[in-house]
């Protein structure tokens, strides 16, 4: 009898152990980017080329929780002579979820003008929390990084749009998370130094007086096509305005059709 007693506790304690563990992930649709990815950037302030950024996807056998990963690795540096009054040299790097397009772990190694941040989190997606190194913090199911909503902008769905819609996702940043929004303004065809491209205007829905003085302030456009690629932002600042253009894009997934 003993030994019935152990081996129906046994099962119910692995059974149990199992339950525990069986987590519901999101899946996302990807037709946007794939490994090989590069896209290069160059930021502008007024009509001096002032930096450069650069985004990659690239391929890692690291996994995170047992499933297979991108490695997404984002650079941005000052050009020129602006390295002599404040020269940045930025490196992110974020492992995404294939099937999901959410993190696993982040790595932040900024250095503007002698202005230091290091950062690295590991989400843990499955248990709803992210360690900063110290401390784990509650997190929703599928939360971004600074890097990762990038991607993950790319695969909301965009077809029948209607003016003035909204596209949210909640996104972990400096220990806090933020529900980003997104609103659709329109199509417009644009010109940059690469040529002319069918473009999705959109803007963020800021939280007035934070960041910027109005939504306004902040407006991008990115690719009509299945590449829903950003080539042009534009950011008032206090300042002057900054403008980041697409200058360079090789290892596509697809076709960059939206090009004229």
């Amino acid at each position: 009898m003993k030994k019935y007693v152990y081996l129906i506790a046994m099962v119910g304690l692995f059974f149990g152990m199992t339950s525990s563990n069986l987590v519901s992930y999101p899946t996302v649709s990807n037709s946007a980017f794939q490994v090989g990815e590069k896209l290069r950037y160059r930021v502008t302030y007024g009509f001096m080329d002032a930096g450069e950024a650069v985004m990659e996807v690239r391929s890692t056998k690291r996994k995170g929780n047992n499933r297979s990963l991108y490695h997404c690795v984002g650079k941005g540096k000052t050009l020129g002579g602006f390295n002599a009054f404040y020269k940045v040299r930025d490196v992110y790097q974020t492992y995404i979820d294939k099937q999901s397009i959410m993190p696993w772990f982040f790595v932040r190694d900024v250095n503007e003008g002698g202005y230091k941040i290091n950062q690295a989190y590991s989400f843990k997606q499955n248990q709803y929390k992210v360690y900063n190194g110290k401390k784990d913090i509650d997190v929703p199911m599928g939360v971004q990084d600074m890097i990762s909503s990038f991607y993950k902008a790319r695969t909301l769905n965009f077809n029948g749009m209607k003016k003035g819609q909204t596209f949210d996702f909640d996104c972990f940043m400096d220990d806090e998370v933020y529900n980003l929004k997104i609103k659709y303004v329109g199509d417009e065809t644009i010109r940059i130094r690469k040529g002319k491209f069918k473009c999705h205007k959109f803007m963020p829905v800021v939280q007035t007086g934070r960041y910027f003085e109005s939504e306004e302030d902040v407006q991008f456009w990115v690719t009509a096509d299945k590449n829903k690629i950003p080539v042009l932002v534009k950011a008032k600042i206090p300042v002057g305005s900054v403008k980041m253009h697409l200058v360079e894009w090789s290892g596509l997934k697809n076709e960059l059709s939206s090009k004229m």
